[in-house]
């Protein structure tokens, strides 16, 4: 689908789930891999917020219990465009708050 094919080529975010066989294809879970993070947990929260802010996402943060991340619902309620449409938005968004960390 559209996430797994926007990450397949960033070095900076990947699937939570290591194992293809395990990964879901209706909530999917991705963590940010990227060194120059200081704070996963902060950062992704951050990430999750700002594209609540910018009406482009609601409810994108990981689980409380979960590995820190964003979790993007791709089920039947949602058309496979908007997911599309959201990739950018979370580059975007990925990119503004490692500027400000």
């Amino acid at each position: 689908g559209a996430v797994r094919d926007f990450i397949a080529g960033k070095d900076w975010i990947a699937d939570l789930a290591e194992d293809p066989a395990t990964a879901s294809t209706t909530s999917v879970c991705l963590k940010f891999t990227d060194p120059a993070i200081k704070d996963g947990a902060a950062f992704a929260k951050a990430v999750a917020k700002r594209l609540e802010k910018e009406g482009v996402a609601l409810d994108a943060g990981a689980y409380r219990d979960a590995p820190a991340g964003l979790r993007i619902w791709c089920g039947a309620t949602v058309e496979a465009s908007d997911v599309a449409a959201l990739m950018p938005w979370i580059e975007y968004a990925y990119r503004a708050e490692l500027a400000a960390q």
